[in-house]
């Protein structure tokens, strides 16, 4: 189907392996077509006992979806993108409940469709070297392969925090906020990648957890992040003498309003869910009505077509996004639902 991902089996061990990285491993649809295949058929393998993913090249997992790509369908209608995303958060839900362990090396880069070919498995590993975001409001999207199911449930409002700037997580931070489960120093993953049982071999690899800067920020964050609107959140982290909560309202006003607005009140709903698979119901909604708005095209136009990093987001600001707009996003799409 393709050849961007290596999917063998040696001994017991399905490995799967992302392997773009002039795009640091980036997801085109057939990648992800080709990992549903491999997971499905080794579900039902007696001969497989555990799902091992990494990324080739040395430099992240994988950076997310094939950006570009959504970009180029969205402005002709944005079919494929509806596809690629439906095909996306169902693989992440298949991932949320493997029946057999599925273990991800979070080692550099993942971000975005990173997380959801990640966060979701059984055992989350990160290394010194791991970067970890969900960093959609940057081009006009919404936090989504389960990634605003993640974010709601981080402690206090962090996950508010970085959703609403695109933040990047540590290895700490992604520990902290439930992204991952177990911290292995780099020189670790050569034995677990050639381990006959990786799970084992990760929790002998195993290292104390490092600090998270994001723990030690909660109080600002906390306090500043509880408000109802972006733009009383705004007018709190200007307003709290902190220079990093400053700093923060400045990224946060560099975003599309209209992803800022969506974002906070998918978060909000995402927290009275009981489950993964309603929230990767609602982001299918809000992606698919994205499509339709010109922020996405404008964001990855202005992140990776013509890197200009001036993106002219419409409407502009914050005031301008009214409610019922917010509202649209999440309105029931009929025959099309995802259904997970």
């Amino acid at each position: 189907m393709t050849t961007d991902v290596q999917l063998h089996t040696d001994g017991r061990v399905g490995r799967i392996v992302l392997d773009r990285p002039r795009a640091l491993n980036s997801l085109t649809h057939g990648m992800l077509l080709a990992v549903r295949e491999a997971l499905d058929a080794w579900a039902v393998d007696d001969d497989v006992a555990v799902v091992l993913l990494s990324g080739a090249g040395g430099r992240g997992l994988c950076a997310g979806a094939d950006i570009r790509a959504l970009h180029d369908d969205a402005k002709l209608g944005g079919a494929g993108a509806r596809a690629f995303f439906r095909d996306e958060y169902l693989l992440n839900h298949l991932i949320s409940r493997y029946p057999k362990p599925y273990v991800a090396l979070m080692d550099g880069i993942t971000m975005g469709g990173g997380v959801g070919l990640s966060a979701h498995g059984s055992l989350r590993v990160v290394t010194e070297h791991s970067t970890i975001a969900m960093p959609e409001t940057r081009i006009g999207l919404v936090p989504d392969v389960g990634g605003s199911h993640l974010l709601a449930r981080a402690p206090g409002e962090t996950g508010t925090h970085l959703a609403l700037t695109a933040a990047s997580m540590t290895a700490g931070d992604a520990l902290f906020c439930g992204f991952a489960d177990i911290f292995v120093p780099s020189p670790g993953l050569a034995p677990v990648l050639a381990s006959a049982d990786p799970v084992a071999a990760v929790h002998a690899a195993a290292a104390p957890e490092p600090d998270s800067e994001l723990a030690a920020q909660r109080g600002w964050i906390d306090a500043c992040y509880a408000a109802d609107t972006v733009e009383e959140i705004v007018e709190r982290l200007r307003d709290s003498g902190v220079p990093e909560a400053k700093e923060a309202a400045e990224q946060i006003l560099a975003k599309s309003p209209t992803a800022l607005k969506v974002t906070l009140a998918a978060l909000r709903r995402a927290r009275r869910h009981t489950s993964l698979a309603e929230t990767l119901d609602q982001e299918f909604r809000v992606s698919c009505t994205a499509l339709t708005t010109p922020d996405l095209v404008e964001g990855i136009r202005a992140q990776v077509v013509d890197k200009d990093r001036n993106p002219q987001w419409s409407p502009a600001t914050l005031a301008e996004v009214t409610d019922a707009e917010v509202a649209r996003f999440f309105a029931p799409l009929g025959a099309d639902e995802l259904g997970c």
